[in-house]
């Protein structure tokens, strides 16, 4: 899921960046910032490398799109087509509680394979987390 996800996230990020994929490639001001971090963070959670900061700040920049550009439309997200902000949002959400997983960098990197256990197993400490 997180490196289907995160090229996808990429490919939005492209088509603002670079026109491809039937963009524009026209990204100006905070349209330009978002685009970057589409781009860089999806790559980078398509990878695996920095999985936790880059899913935390795509959810937050997924977030704070549906907000700005959706919600005036209304305030359920199938209305305002915000749907895809709303699915990226919380699964960025899920991938920066539960890392990168084994088939990533920061696993063969830092050994970070996972999150600590949620349903009350015990917590890794240190550069685990």
């Amino acid at each position: 899921m997180r490196i289907i996800v995160g090229l996808l996230f990429a490919c939005h990020g492209a088509q603002k960046l670079f026109g491809m994929f039937g963009g524009k490639g026209e990204a100006q001001g905070m349209m330009l910032l978002g685009a970057i971090i589409e781009f860089a963070g999806g790559l980078l959670i398509a990878v695996g490398l920095l999985t936790r900061p880059a899913a935390l700040l795509a959810s937050g920049m997924m977030a704070v799109a549906y907000f700005m550009a959706h919600f005036p439309g209304g305030f359920f997200p199938i209305v305002n087509k915000g749907e895809l902000a709303v699915v990226y949002c919380f699964v960025f959400l899920y991938i920066f509680t539960r890392g990168g997983g084994i088939l990533s960098l920061d696993n063969i990197i830092w050994g970070q394979a996972a999150a600590p256990d949620a349903v009350g197993g015990p917590m890794r400490t240190g550069r685990d987390l």
